[in-house]
């Protein structure tokens, strides 16, 4: 009994799957008497790259063609496409036959003129970048003034070899890149030789195959064979899983499931049924990686392909728990881990290990959304404590990370306060205005009102004020200290007379007389945890609304 795969093989130009470009292409040559010399089919395996080589030596050769198309059905065209014995079409696998020795010889045969008047002479060359780079040389004569009506295919996988050993053969070849056949047209064609063949499939089943088949036809028809020889009766997707040994549905649901839920505790149990169902754990790994695809897919608003009717029904429903920014950061996890997996030791381990990672991920909400939420007093979305909200529009702003319950209050936003009537400076009177002083400096300037935090008036003098910052902030001294004159300025808006500014710990020249001067604080190491936090803090102090959120909520900004 003939495979699938052979019994099935496109007979014409017309039948080749999802190749129009080539096919209209070739075919228009054929008719118009235009075909070159040498052609180079560069595409993955399984598409058509051989078959396409064979129909165009029918064309050439078929004495009942019409349109560029072969008949199909003569005795030429079933020798051809048979594979048989054939004076005007010869078929040579390169990697068998890769030497220079091989090359001159295909060279000499080629001088010879065909058998019969009118037809050509055609070389197949399969797996052609297995050809060595003298091989090469010794047919780059012949390919750039070949003999009259003799046509040269090159057919190969990796054609970025022949740039890399022969890049002078490239511009003597037209190429033709061959397309890899997506999910829809493989079932549809699973469909057309399953009718032929009078045998019925699940629509399941034909997604599983053709999700196998990985874009190749071919091995889509080889699969399809394998299954057929399982049994009797209709082809089930339990079938295909069976014989395949692809995973259960249920267990990305599962993995769906303890994602979205942060579910840590059924990582082990998960791991353990792959393991007792002798799953691959790369396969399974890949698997998760469409999975997450199609989440992300359905969050951005499109369409997931290739899955059976029950996983698309579970990413539906686990979509609007795992909004797309967050599905992104899963899939970052996944490639920066997916070799590690599939290359460790202990894959077992290693497979654990990034489930427990997309388990424990934080999640991310927009800052938007957060402000929107405080104004309307409703703090507890992206809190943990309520739905999930639907994906937003993608913002500029940093995201936000939960890090400890919410407290409920709406937020106000720093607003310039209006100075009261001017009046006597006295260290009582400075005290009780310093507050409002602070949230001046604020408004005017996020990063001033950040630099007069948490500082305290010690004591007046005359004009003069004594400032004293938090112990614990012994660079915030020194930063006041440069900043006298407008701190001087601020305070001159609330009292009557000009005022001078004095910092104590600064190391300045505004301290008193005969007080020692501590030696300078010794620099600290930088690193990268403190230039982040260095980098965070700018950003709050420009952005007050910023401030006020991550106060409120007691958020923990993340770059």
């Amino acid at each position: 009994m003939i495979a699938l795969a052979r019994k099935y093989r496109p007979r014409k130009f017309a039948e080749l799957i999802v190749q129009d470009h080539v096919a209209t292409a070739l075919r228009g040559a054929v008719a118009s008497g235009r075909t070159a010399h040498g052609y180079l089919f560069a595409g993955p395996r399984g598409v058509g790259k051989t078959t396409a080589a064979r129909i165009l030596a029918m064309a050439l050769n078929c004495a009942q063609r019409q349109g560029g198309e072969p008949c199909g059905v003569c005795e030429s065209c079933t020798r051809i496409w048979t594979g048989q014995a054939n004076l005007d079409v010869v078929e040579l696998d390169a990697a068998s036959n890769r030497g220079v020795d091989d090359a001159r010889d295909l060279r000499e045969r080629a001088m010879y003129a065909a058998s019969a008047e009118g037809r050509y002479k055609v070389y197949i060359v399969d797996e052609a970048h297995m050809l060595t780079r003298e091989a090469w040389n010794a047919l780059l004569k012949i390919l750039e003034e070949p003999p009259s009506r003799v046509v040269f295919v090159f057919a190969t996988t990796e054609p970025q070899k022949i740039a890399q050993s022969a890049a002078p053969i490239l511009s003597r070849l037209q190429r033709f890149d061959f397309r890899r056949i997506g999910p829809h047209a493989i079932v549809e064609r699973l469909r057309q030789v399953l009718a032929a063949e009078g045998l019925r499939a699940e629509d399941d089943a034909l997604h599983l195959l053709a999700q196998s088949a990985d874009g190749g036809m071919r091995d889509g028809l080889s699969l399809l064979d394998q299954v057929l020889s399982f049994g009797e009766g209709p082809v089930t997707a339990q079938r295909v899983r069976e014989v395949l040994g692809l995973i259960p549905d249920d267990l990305y649901s599962e993995l769906l499931r303890l994602v979205s839920e942060r579910d840590a505790g059924a990582v082990f149990p998960l791991v353990e049924k792959l393991l007792e169902a002798g799953a691959d754990l790369g396969e399974f790994v890949s698997g998760a990686g469409e999975t997450l695809r199609a989440v992300l897919l359905v969050g951005v608003g499109g369409e997931p392909e290739g899955l059976t009717d029950g996983l698309q029904t579970q990413v539906r429903r686990y979509a609007p728990q795992l909004p797309p920014p967050d599905v992104v950061r899963l899939l970052t996890v996944l490639g920066e881990m997916e070799e590690q997996v599939r290359r460790s030791g202990n894959p077992r381990l290693a497979v654990e290990v990034l489930l427990l990672r997309w388990a424990m991920m934080d999640r991310t909400i927009e800052l938007q959304e957060v402000i929107r939420r405080l104004d309307q007093g409703t703090g507890d979305r992206g809190m943990g404590q309520g739905t999930a909200m639907p994906p937003q529009a993608p913002s500029s702003s940093p995201r936000l990370r939960d890090a400890g319950p919410a407290r409920a209050a709406p937020v106000p936003i720093p607003q310039s306060p209006v100075p009261p009537e001017k009046g006597p400076l006295t260290l009582d009177r400075l005290r009780a205005l310093w507050p409002t002083i602070v949230a001046h400096a604020r408004a005017t300037s996020p990063m001033f009102g950040t630099l007069l935090a948490g500082t305290e008036v010690a004591a007046v003098e005359g004009d003069t004020v004594t400032l004293r910052p938090p112990d614990q902030a012994p660079g915030q001294a020194e930063g006041i200290a440069h900043k006298r004159d407008a701190v001087a300025k601020l305070v001159g808006e609330y009292v009557s007379g000009k005022a001078r500014i004095k910092v104590s710990g600064a190391g300045s020249g505004e301290r008193g007389a005969g007080a020692a001067v501590p030696p300078a604080p010794r620099p600290s190491r930088l690193t990268e945890e403190r230039v982040k936090a260095d980098r965070l803090l700018v950003l709050r102090t420009k952005d007050p609304t910023l401030n006020a959120a991550v106060d409120a909520l007691d958020l923990e900004l993340l770059e």
